[in-house]
């Protein structure tokens, strides 16, 4: 279970005012399994209700009444005593949204009793305006797929992810070390971040059993379409899934998806998955301060998928072909490294009230500039390119530092880390301007500990890198 995660969840059952907590994630990214765990490591008995199978419950969550729906709920099989030592939880409550309602209730008339819910597809409930929503009176815990040194952890055991929880800049990383990283980076990769699918890996180290884990999870997913969608719209609905892995990283033009169907039709699809959280937006943000959000044009926007390694097995992506990618290709082809930095700045601000990813676009004829994200860490704009090379080719990156005056970036790639003083000129306004920024560059497996090097990085008279100059 991640640390983090573990965390959150002490914390919320230490509070005073504690609320009913909802976990919201796409389906199989281990939701269940982690109040499980909780529970066995915190020593509580655990009274889990499945409503998908008990979506006759319904009346009894309409009534509002903690105490009637306890007795109702301890009269089922195992369920057992539902008291303020153990931990409620109801698992799978789209299926029942009077639970949703009813969780205000939990909060006003029975405080002490610790109560979680999870479900799939809970955003199509939540999104019911049928429904009394407990605004307020809930509180939320996103979760994603498992992050690159949570995979560490359940495959290797905890050492390489230790490394990465305590590394410093002006430690360095040593050249076994980082190969090795490297190397259990391109697994990942392929792995991806599904409980199920590392857990296979973790047990086997056979890729083929990943890649039937791989096959299991895309199944599940499209039979989940019809749940959430008509009969007519289930192809549509399909095909954006299908061809959203292939377009990750990219502006999208809804032709790219169908050249048949109106963009209006493409678009819901979209809408669709993203309630479904199978995908998610990075949306352009003009960048002149924060949020980052306020300044977001919901026109203009890319895509994430859920998961790097069911990204790759929806593009019918193998192992032999990852592992036969040098670094270079690895960072600047196809949209590998950019969904894996993506979707771990993803989990790093799952907590913010701000967590939406966002990047920086300028379109024009001779002008075109795109940086690959843009976030914000301890109030400070940083913008984060995923590209291999030397700084000369942080072009779009200049440009962004002479236009919003920020005065650090970030680039991942699979390099060893540095800090250096980047000083070049730009075209702005028809004359050429001066530029000078510090760039921390990263490799990629480094990539949640940015908040922690970006808040320790040296004053810029202590670089220990020489100053570059870029074209």
């Amino acid at each position: 279970m991640d640390r983090k995660q573990f965390e959150l969840l002490e914390n919320w059952l230490a509070r005073a005012n504690r609320k009913p907590l909802i976990l919201r994630g796409a389906r199989q990214v281990g939701k269940s399994t982690l109040i499980r765990l909780f529970a066995e490591r915190t020593g509580r008995p655990l009274a889990e209700v499945d409503l998908e199978r008990h979506s006759d419950l319904a009346p009894a969550f309409a009534r509002n009444d903690p105490v009637y729906l306890l007795n109702v709920l301890e009269a089922l099989p195992g369920i057992g005593t539902v008291g303020s030592d153990g931990l409620l939880f109801l698992d799978e409550i789209q299926s029942v949204p009077e639970a949703i309602a009813a969780l205000r209730y939990f909060r006003e008339d029975m405080s002490d009793l610790p109560v979680l819910a999870a479900g799939s597809l809970l955003d199509f409930a939540l999104s019911n305006h049928r429904i009394s929503m407990p605004v307020g009176r809930v509180s939320y815990l996103h979760m994603g797929p498992m992050t690159f040194t949570e995979f560490l952890r359940a495959v290797d055991g905890p050492a390489l992810a230790s490394f990465i929880d305590s590394f410093e800049l002006e430690r360095g990383v040593d050249p076994a070390i980082h190969n090795r990283l490297l190397d259990r980076l391109r697994t990942y990769l392929f792995t991806g971040g599904m409980p199920e699918a590392v857990d296979a890996y973790a047990r086997s180290r056979r890729f083929r059993e990943v890649s039937a884990v791989h096959n299991s999870i895309v199944e599940t997913y499209r039979e989940d379409f019809p749940k959430y969608v008509g009969s007519r719209s289930l192809p549509r609905v399909v095909n954006v899934f299908n061809l959203a892995a292939r377009n990750v990283g990219r502006k999208v033009k809804y032709i790219h998806f169908s050249r048949e169907d109106p963009a209006a039709a493409t678009r819901d699809g979209i809408e669709l998955l993203v309630m479904a959280r199978v995908l998610s937006k990075v949306v352009h943000s003009h960048c002149n301060g924060l949020p980052l959000q306020a300044e977001g044009d919901l026109r203009v926007y890319k895509l994430l998928f859920m998961d790097i390694g069911l990204m790759n097995a929806v593009c019918g992506l193998g192992w032999s072909a990852i592992e036969g990618m040098n670094e270079a290709r690895l960072v600047n082809e196809g949209a590998m490294a950019e969904q894996f930095v993506g979707q771990h700045l993803q989990d790093l601000l799952s907590d913010s009230p701000n967590r939406e990813l966002t990047y920086w676009l300028r379109e024009g004829r001779a002008t075109n500039a795109e940086v690959d994200y843009i976030a914000a860490f301890d109030g400070r704009i940083v913008p984060i390119e995923v590209k291999a090379g030397a700084s000369g080719g942080l072009k779009s990156v200049h440009q962004f530092v002479a236009e919003k005056g920020v005065s650090v970036a970030v680039r991942f790639d699979a390099g060893q880390p540095s800090v250096q003083t980047v000083r070049t000129r730009v075209q702005r306004a028809g004359a050429q301007t001066e530029v000078s920024y510090r760039l921390l560059s990263l490799p990629l497996y480094l990539v949640e500990r940015l908040p922690h090097l970006l808040a320790s990085m040296p004053p810029e008279e202590d670089d220990r890198t020489a100053a570059a100059t870029g074209g």
